[in-house]
């Protein structure tokens, strides 16, 4: 590992520890050293907790709406909830490019490069909310009509999504927390904010929803409120720690470079990917209310069966980039095999349950039988992506780690474009009866993404033990 470099006014080296004092003091993750099956581990159970009480946000508003509202106000917060994730996946995307580069940064024991990494990504994502916020809230109406939102639930949904623009900025500073957070090695505190997040969210909704009857509004005004509190949180925990309290805000064009190489392919491959979901749903939407119904409530369980993949994700991405940093390859490419394996297995145990569950699964967050019957035919089918989609996940973190994240661009592109947004509308076309047929063309596109990520992998195999030669 490269030596340390102490920045201008940083605590001295400690010369027991060879490292800095701060480091010592914050306690950061070296995902370099010791046993990688543990260390990822360890990395991942709290980032996989962390995502499971954030997806409480979307699933807490759909089963709180569902007791207390019909299909209108289900479909409004189920298309509402497709529009915001869409903003998400954006934000996340340059979030990946901070997360690499600090990896990378505190893998070579560069503290300076610590310091402009963190400092580059706030200046980053301070204009990257303000613009999204400024270009989201006056298009509403034209978002909510491009995705064929029922009549029956066309105000809940513009109610919800314009509320729900005015949180971006919230979103914005949480992902730009928790990649800090997650270049360090660290997912402990992300947790903790989240957590808090979570019960205000749950707390609202019963407040909003149930009690005052809000309905849609509710839903969004509680999240937008849990997003606030969860930032606080997340803020006063980051200001507490030594290194983040000089980040080097002084712009560096070959930082931001940096940064943006890697976030700006992620962020164009999410949005892409969220377009085509979008049109995917406008597509159901056009099937009739029950059909918008069912199907935004199986997006939200994916969500939730996803969770596993989402943290092998970032577990992948965040260790192969330190061991990038540290010139340790090999154990890189053994990180990506450990995360392909308990994804294929969690995946297929997953699409196992979900046969014999899924009108179970789906009968939590409706009482409507049809709605009921359609959601289990979608989950049934769909479940099997949660696999397929697992193993391209991985691929994508160790491709970010690698500066090649154009490859998840790529095959993302390719997945959207040659079967999912082409093979739903034959579904929908040639099978308007059931909803297996539609469930059923989203693994098909994950697997057309792992075949392109092997033979990417493959074709780089000798690359990646030299990633710095021209």
């Amino acid at each position: 590992m490269a030596k340390p470099i102490a920045p201008k006014g940083a605590a001295p080296l400690n010369k027991e520890s060879n490292t800095l004092t701060f480091k010592c003091n914050d306690m950061p993750r070296d995902l370099t050293t010791g046993n990688l099956a543990r260390n990822m581990a360890a990395f991942a159970g709290p980032y996989l907790l962390a995502c499971f009480l954030q997806t409480f946000y979307p699933i807490a508003d759909l089963f709180i709406a569902g007791l207390y509202n019909g299909a209108s106000t289900i479909s409004a917060i189920s298309i509402g909830g497709q529009i915001m994730h869409f903003i998400v996946m954006l934000i996340a995307g340059i979030a990946m490019g901070a997360t690499v580069n600090i990896g990378k940064a505190f893998g070579k024991g560069d503290d300076e490069a610590i310091a402009s990494a963190t400092g580059n990504s706030i200046l980053i994502f301070m204009v990257l909310s303000g613009v999204l916020t400024a270009l989201a809230y006056p298009c509403t109406e034209q978002l909510v009509g491009l995705l064929q939102t029922p009549k029956e639930a066309w105000q809940e949904t513009l109610d919800y999504t314009r509320i729900c623009f005015l949180g971006i900025p919230f979103i914005a500073a949480y992902n730009l927390i928790a990649s800090i957070y997650r270049g360090l090695g660290d997912t402990r505190f992300p947790l903790l904010f989240v957590a808090i997040g979570g019960c205000f969210n749950i707390a609202l909704d019963l407040l909003f929803i149930g009690h005052l009857g809000m309905g849609a509004t509710g839903a969004a005004l509680a999240t937008v409120i849990a997003q606030g509190a969860s930032v606080a949180v997340g803020a006063l925990c980051l200001a507490r720690m030594k290194a983040m309290r000089r980040p080097n805000m002084r712009p560096d064009r070959a930082m931001m470079r940096a940064i943006l190489g890697v976030g700006l392919p992620i962020l164009s491959q999410d949005g892409f990917v969220q377009v085509g979901f979008l049109v995917i749903t406008a597509i159901a939407n056009t099937r009739g209310l029950y059909v918008s119904a069912a199907v935004g409530i199986v997006e939200k369980i994916i969500c939730f069966l996803f969770l596993v993949p989402s943290a092998m994700l970032a577990t992948v991405s965040a260790v192969s980039a330190q061991n990038r940093g540290a010139g340790q390859h090999a154990r890189s490419r053994l990180a990506l095999k450990y995360g392909l394996v308990t994804c294929c297995v969690y995946g297929g145990i997953a699409a196992v349950l979900c046969q014999p569950l899924s009108p179970a699964l789906v009968g939590l967050f409706t009482s409507e039988q049809e709605v009921a019957r359609l959601g289990a035919q979608y989950l049934r089918t769909y479940s099997f992506d949660v696999m397929a989609a697992g193993a391209h996940f991985c691929f994508s973190g160790f491709f970010c780690a690698y500066s090649r994240s154009a490859w998840s661009f790529i095959h993302n592109a390719v997945s959207i474009c040659a079967v999912r947004i082409p093979g739903t509308w034959l579904a929908a076309t040639l099978f308007p009866a059931t909803l297996y047929e539609m469930g059923a063309v989203t693994p098909l596109g994950s697997v057309v993404s792992v075949i392109i990520c092997i033979l990417v992998f493959r074709h780089y195999r000798t690359w990646w033990d030299n990633p710095d030669s021209k």
